[in-house]
């Protein structure tokens, strides 16, 4: 139990640590931030979610908090960043949106209200991924673009299984939904492992989130249910994973 502890306390590290902090220096550093927020969206929800069943696995009634400061730190760190109007008309249009949302995200979870919020979350989605591809020179052929994503799919399927448990959505949606989503982490999957630039420790990380999709896999193919302590467990591993990989990304000279 101490083990586990630990290792959560370490990943709510990862999110808690306040972006408003990180001097933006470079393209590559800003891509990674705005590719963070996408993550943010999908990790929302899926918190929303565990709190909304009574699980208290992971304490996401904390990282729901956590993850809703960093997201606005995100948004305050883009637009100090951004000079580009357009970019910053769409930074503006994003927190516009995100006022509202945060504020439903706030109060305790609600059944009736789970499937709006899952759309004004995907939403906020495309709002943060239209932000990155204007800020990736290679829009979706960066390779810390690509990298970023990840992070956003590994919470979407977590998230996408969680309403099921919560029986918010039928069988039919939620199995297309999560259909989509596993097929571009795995297409995304393989563009990574075939990057000529990476080095033996992005290799590395990139098996260990193989291993760990191969759970997503299994359970998307089985009719039993997954306790969501497992399912926020495995996505948050990878999620651990690719927030390294995409740092040592940005570390790479000429990683784009």
């Amino acid at each position: 139990m101490i083990k586990k502890s630990i290792k959560y306390i370490f990943i709510s590290s990862i999110l808690s640590s306040s972006i408003f902090a990180i001097e933006i220096t470079n393209n590559a550093t800003v891509i990674n931030i705005a590719g963070k927020q996408r993550m943010y969206s999908q990790r929302l929800i899926k918190d929303y979610a565990m709190i909304g069943m009574g699980n208290t696995f992971g304490n996401p009634k904390e990282d729901l908090k956590t993850t809703i400061n960093s997201f606005s730190d995100g948004l305050n760190s883009l637009n100090s960043y951004v000079k580009d109007e357009k970019i910053k008309k769409k930074i503006k249009e994003t927190n516009d949106f995100w006022e509202g949302l945060k504020k439903e995200l706030s109060q305790n979870p609600n059944k009736e209200k789970a499937l709006k919020l899952r759309e004004d979350t995907d939403k906020l989605f495309k709002l943060s991924n239209e932000i990155t591809n204007m800020l990736s020179k290679n829009k979706n052929k960066n390779i810390i673009n690509i990298s970023g994503k990840q992070r956003m799919l590994s919470q979407k399927m977590a998230s996408l299984y969680m309403f099921k448990v919560w029986n918010i959505e039928g069988d039919t949606k939620f199995e297309n939904s999560l259909k989509e989503t596993m097929k571009e982490f795995k297409s995304n999957q393989e563009i990574l492992e075939n990057f000529e630039k990476n080095t033996d420790e992005i290799n590395k990380n990139l098996k260990n989130v193989k291993r760990n999709f191969k759970f997503f896999e299994m359970m998307s193919k089985s009719n039993s249910k997954f306790t969501p302590s497992l399912i926020y467990k495995k996505s948050n591993d990878i999620l651990k994973k690719m927030n390294e990989t995409t740092k040592l990304y940005v570390n790479l000279k000429g990683g784009k």
